[in-house]
C-alpha cells in the first residue's frame, strides 16, 4: 500500500470521526427537541384512537378530528394546571426560604420522636444517630431552592409545552403524508413489511399508552381513597406525585409509598408518636401494600396481556434487564422498545423459531 493511500484513509478517518464528534455535539445542544419530539410522538398514539373514533364513528372530517383531539389535550392539561397550580403554591409558601428553620427543626422533632420511641423498646438508635450525625448533613435549603428555580423555568416550560402540542398536531394531520414520503424513501423490497411493522407498533403502542394512563389514574384514586380516610393533608398532591412515581416499574411504587409515610408523618407532627403518628402511618402503609396488590394483579396483567400480548414473566425480565444496562431510564422505556423489537422480529424473521414464541400472540 501506498504512502498516499494510507495518508488519505487516516484523513477519510479523521473527517468522519470529526464529523460524528459535531453531530453527537450537536444532538446534545439539541435534546430537548428530540425530548419534544418523543413527548409529542406518545402523545399522538394516545391521541390516535381518539382521532379514528371521531373520523369513523362520528363521521368528522379529518383536519375537524384532528382539531377535535388537540383540544380535547388542552383541555386536559389546563385541567391538571388547574387543579394543582393552588395547591403546589401553597405549598411553596410553606417551603419557602423563610421557613426552611422551622422545616428542619419539624424534622429533627421527627427523628427524636422515633428515637424515643425505639429507645422504649430496648433498640438504642440514638448512638448510631450521633455518631453518623446524618440529621445535620440534611440541606434543608435545597426545596424552597428548587421552587425558586422552577419559577425561573417556567417560561421554558411553557414553550416546550407549546412546542410539543404544535408537533402532536402535525403528527396526527399528516399521518397519511409521512407514509406517502416513507414510501419513496424505503427500498421497495422492504417497504411492505417495514410499513406492516410501524402500523402494528403504533396499534401496540397506542394501546400500552392509553393502558398506562388508565392504570395510573386507578392507582391515584385509590391512594387517594387511602390516605382520606386517615385525613393525611395534602392528601391529592401526595396521591398524584405516588401514581406518578408508579410509571417507574417496581421502584417507583417503594419510593412512592416512602414518600407518603414520611409526609404522613410529619402532617401528624403535633400529636402523640405512639398513639397517633405511628398508627396512622401503619395504616396508610397497610393501604398503599393492599393498592400494589390490586395494581400488580389486576391492572399490570390487563395492560401487558391485552395490549402489548407479553406475559408477565417476560415483562419483568425485560424490565430488569433495561434497568441493569440503562438504569432508571431503561426501566420506563424498556416496554415500548421490547414491544418495537417484537413487531420487527416478527415482521422480517417470521421464521425463526424463538421469535415465533415470542410474538405468537402479536
Amino acid at each position: 500500500m501506498k504512502a498516499k493511500e494510507i495518508s488519505n484513509g487516516i484523513v477519510s478517518a479523521v473527517i468522519k470521526l470529526a464529523l460524528i464528534t459535531l453531530l453527537l455535539f450537536f444532538m446534545y445542544q439539541v435534546q430537548s427537541v428530540f425530548i419534544y419530539l418523543l413527548v409529542a410522538l406518545v402523545i399522538s398514539l394516545i391521541g390516535s384512537p381518539i382521532m379514528n373514533f371521531l373520523k369513523k364513528r362520528l363521521k368528522f372530517r379529518h383536519t375537524l378530528a384532528v382539531v377535535t383531539t388537540m383540544i380535547i389535550f388542552i383541555l386536559i392539561a389546563v385541567s391538571l394546571i388547574m387543579m394543582f397550580v393552588p395547591l403546589l403554591l401553597s405549598q411553596g409558601q410553606n417551603l419557602s426560604l423563610l421557613n426552611t428553620t422551622s422545616m428542619e427543626r419539624d424534622f429533627n422533632d421527627l427523628i427524636f420522636q422515633i428515637n424515643s420511641y425505639l429507645n422504649d423498646h430496648n433498640i438504642d438508635a440514638g448512638k448510631l444517630m450521633e455518631k453518623s450525625n446524618w440529621t445535620s448533613k440534611i440541606n434543608f435549603d435545597l426545596i424552597p431552592n428548587f421552587l425558586n428555580s422552577l419559577i425561573g423555568t417556567l417560561s421554558s416550560f411553557g414553550v416546550g409545552i407549546a412546542s410539543v402540542f404544535f408537533i402532536t398536531f402535525f403528527f396526527l394531520k399528516d399521518q397519511d403524508l409521512f407514509i406517502s414520503i416513507s414510501k419513496k424513501i424505503l427500498p421497495d423490497q422492504h417497504e411492505d413489511k417495514i410499513l406492516s411493522s410501524v402500523e402494528k407498533i403504533n396499534e401496540l403502542l397506542s394501546r400500552y399508552f392509553i393502558g398506562l394512563l388508565l392504570q395510573l389514574f386507578i392507582v391515584f384514586v385509590l391512594y387517594l381513597i387511602v390516605l382520606l380516610i386517615f385525613g393525611i393533608e395534602n392528601a391529592f398532591v401526595i396521591a398524584f406525585l405516588c401514581a406518578v412515581l408508579n410509571i417507574i416499574p417496581y421502584i417507583g411504587p417503594l419510593i412512592g409509598t416512602v414518600l407518603a409515610l414520611t409526609l404522613t408523618l410529619l402532617s401528624n407532627l403535633g400529636g402523640d408518636f405512639k398513639t397517633e403518628m405511628l398508627p396512622t402511618a401503619i395504616y396508610v402503609l397497610i393501604g398503599f401494600m393492599v393498592v400494589q396488590l390490586i395494581d400488580n394483579n389486576i391492572s399490570q396483567p390487563i395492560i401487558f396481556s391485552n395490549s402489548i400480548k407479553s406475559h408477565p414473566l417476560e415483562i419483568f425480565l425485560v424490565i430488569l434487564i433495561f434497568g441493569l444496562l440503562f438504569g432508571v431510564f431503561g426501566m420506563i422505556l424498556a416496554v415500548p422498545f421490547y414491544t418495537v423489537l417484537k413487531v420487527i422480529g416478527k415482521e422480517f424473521f417470521p421464521d425463526n423459531q424463538i421469535i415465533r414464541i415470542f410474538t405468537k400472540n402479536i
